[in-house]
């Protein structure tokens, strides 16, 4: 039988100035910022407890109904508690510190919530926050979740802001291999973070189905483009903030494998789990290289149909000015003989010409000679 790993095998401890005293108790007075808020539910913590268990040497041997009542089976040899609360108040998180003895620091983290993942130590329990990331088909985008993860030596306690992850199935999986579970607290350490690594890989496939449909829409002109390309640079950057920072959790966590001993099978889970991450960490920069190199693309493809149109344009606009060119060329030339018959039209006895045999002849041949002139003239000019 495998005896029941205390938490400090997964981590050294801190500095003196990174760590907070062990000795400082939780319960006399509480941070202002973790200290209930005005109007808040003041009801006890299990009211936000969705499951809430003892083991026993990897079995489930209590599901008890009060934190107060865990607690009194933890002095049992091989036993471990594994309580999940979701949502929890300001009122019911407090409840669960006092009960628990966590730091009000790690409490009041978890109170606002909105953190980027880490891992702290306070005393003999870790602090831990992982951000899970689930791909939403219908609408094509990534909702992110959050939760926190209080590991003692004989205690889990986790603190869900989210639908995801689904913690149900990660207290399935170690129910059903009593061997894994009966390494204790770390081993749901562990199965907590395989199981929002593992969430990411659809994350991952989802936003690469997406780049491939932005490539093509890039290059078929779609005018909307541009806009999806912008909305899913934030969704990678924003997954970039929820995977990367996990690496140094688990960094953190590989560091103290030898100096306290943890059981060599975890180590192997753990560094399994480190491998998966590095993976999604590597394609989500790739992501984010891409989407640069696609906006990129996009914006030259703009730049070139509107060159393009440009050129259009100004063809248009050249070919209605030899148009012009050409009709004003044609009203001068249909100009000359108008006026010149609407003089000879006015039927004045003192104009000579009137009375002149070759009158007539000479205004034709003025008519002729002017259209000529002028029809040379926006000839060479190239009006005609």
């Amino acid at each position: 039988m495998l005896p029941n790993r205390s938490v400090r095998a997964l981590l050294p401890r801190r500095s003196a100035a990174a760590t907070a005293d062990p000795s400082v108790g939780f319960g006399a007075s509480l941070h202002p910022a973790v200290a209930s808020s005005p109007g808040r539910d003041a009801a006890g913590a299990e009211s936000s407890i969705v499951d809430s268990a003892v083991y026993r040497d990897g079995r489930r041997v209590a599901s008890p109904a009060t934190l107060a009542q865990a607690l009194d089976c933890l002095p049992e040899p091989g036993s471990m508690a594994w309580i999940g609360m979701y949502r929890p108040t300001d009122a019911q998180l407090n409840a669960a510190a006092e009960q628990f003895g966590l730091h009000e620091l790690a409490v009041e983290d978890a109170i606002v919530a909105h953190q980027r993942p880490k891992l702290e130590r306070y005393g003999d329990t870790l602090f831990v926050v992982l951000r899970a990331a689930r791909y939403v088909d219908e609408s094509e985008r990534v909702d992110f979740g959050e939760v926190h993860v209080f590991v003692g030596p004989t205690f889990v306690l986790t603190v869900r802001h989210s639908e995801s992850p689904d913690l149900s199935a990660v207290r399935d999986r170690m129910e059903s291999e009593p061997d894994l579970l009966r390494l204790g607290p770390e081993a749901v350490l562990y199965a907590i973070l395989d199981a929002v690594v593992d969430g990411y890989a659809p994350v991952v496939a989802g936003l690469q189905n997406d780049i491939d449909e932005i490539e093509t829409e890039v290059f078929s002109g779609d005018p909307r483009v541009s806009r999806r390309i912008y909305e899913l640079s934030r969704e990678v950057i924003e997954f970039q903030r929820a995977a990367k920072p996990l690496l140094t959790v688990l960094s953190g966590l590989s560091s103290g494998f030898a100096k306290y001993r943890t059981d060599d099978e975890l180590q192997r889970y753990l560094r399994d789990v480190t491998d998966h991450a590095t993976t999604v960490v590597e394609q989500v920069d790739s992501f984010r290289q891409l989407l640069g190199n696609i906006l990129t693309v996009n914006a030259t493809l703009v730049s070139q149909m509107q060159n393009e149109e440009m050129r259009n344009l100004s063809r248009a606009s050249i070919e209605q000015n030899e148009e012009i060119k050409r009709i004003s060329a044609w009203a001068a030339i249909l100009f000359a003989p108008t006026l010149i018959g609407t003089v000879y039209g006015m039927n004045f006895d003192t104009m000579p010409e009137l009375h002149w045999a070759a009158g007539y002849p000479m205004a034709l041949l003025m008519m002729v000679m002017t259209c000529a002139g002028l029809y040379a003239i926006f000839r060479r000019r190239g009006w005609l």
